[in-house]
């Protein structure tokens, strides 16, 4: 399966789809946030105020879409990726590596 092009302005459409309530937890992100005591606070925190890592992005070809990360600080400083694709109409969250 061929690869359908990389969102260029990611983090706007992010910003969007924060704004608009327009995001889902995948069971993914849900479980690791237990194990990892990541709050959802501090996921969409990053979300917004952290920088798209593209050397991380990975094409996932089981769903046939990208997976976008996203690196930054939460407000006590600790260091999270947040994992995130989209579907049609919203963006999913599939992940959060703490990364301290």
């Amino acid at each position: 399966m061929r690869s359908p092009p990389k969102i260029l302005k990611l983090l706007e459409v992010v910003w969007h789809c924060l704004d608009r309530g327009r995001y889902l937890d995948t069971r993914h992100v849900t479980e690791r946030q237990s194990e990892r005591s990541i709050t959802r606070m501090e996921i969409l925190y990053v979300l917004r105020a952290g920088f798209h890592e593209k050397k991380k992005d990975k094409f996932d070809q089981a769903y046939g879409c990208w997976n976008y990360a996203i690196h930054g600080k939460t407000m006590d400083k600790r260091e999270l990726r947040i994992i995130i694709s989209f579907d049609k109409n919203n963006m999913l969250i599939i992940t959060a590596i703490d990364l301290t």
